[in-house]
């Protein structure tokens, strides 16, 4: 069977994806926490919601109303993917480090209202698709932050003055 040029860049690309994700959570313990403080709600959590391997639904729930839009309250199920991300950047900076979330999930209002409002944020934006967070750690630079968050090689990371952008998109930096 002859495979052509165009399957077999397709398979490569599908392939570098596959196992980008796959190396990145490689280390992951099989246990996985996240102490997560909302600054726009003032609201808390610090939880496991994975362990041996499997997902906590309700904990899950708990995390996701945590990363809701603070402007409109609602709420959109996070990849979980990006929740592994998140919480390896956290383990290599300091597992006992809360996380300040700045933005988790925008809804489509908000994103329009940003907009509207002169803030350079995406009319596509990935938060609008649960897939991207801003967030801070206490006592943690962001130029060391994005460093360490880029050298997962997973989606996309962004530096700015308050806080660092991750998202699980595809790679990319600014």
């Amino acid at each position: 069977m002859v495979i052509s040029r165009r399957k077999f860049i397709k398979g490569l690309v599908a392939g570098a994806t596959f196992f980008s994700f796959g190396n990145v959570f490689a280390s992951t313990n099989t246990e996985r926490t996240l102490s997560m403080h909302n600054v726009h709600t003032g609201e808390r959590v610090n939880m496991t919601y994975c362990s041996s391997g499997k997902y906590d639904a309700e904990a899950l729930g708990r995390i996701n109303h945590l990363l809701r839009c603070h402007y409109t309250n609602e709420v959109k199920e996070m990849d979980v993917n990006l929740l592994d991300l998140l919480c390896e950047i956290k383990n290599s900076v300091d597992k006992n480090k809360e996380i300040q979330i700045i933005s988790g999930y925008r809804s489509a209002t908000y994103n329009e209202y940003l907009i509207n409002h002169g803030r350079n944020v995406s009319r596509n934006s990935l938060h609008l698709k649960g897939i991207a967070i801003d967030f801070a750690i206490e006592g943690m630079g962001n130029n060391k932050l994005s460093e360490i968050a880029k050298s997962f090689a997973v989606g996309g990371v962004g530096k700015y003055p308050e806080f660092v952008h991750i998202d699980v998109g595809r790679v990319r930096y600014w």
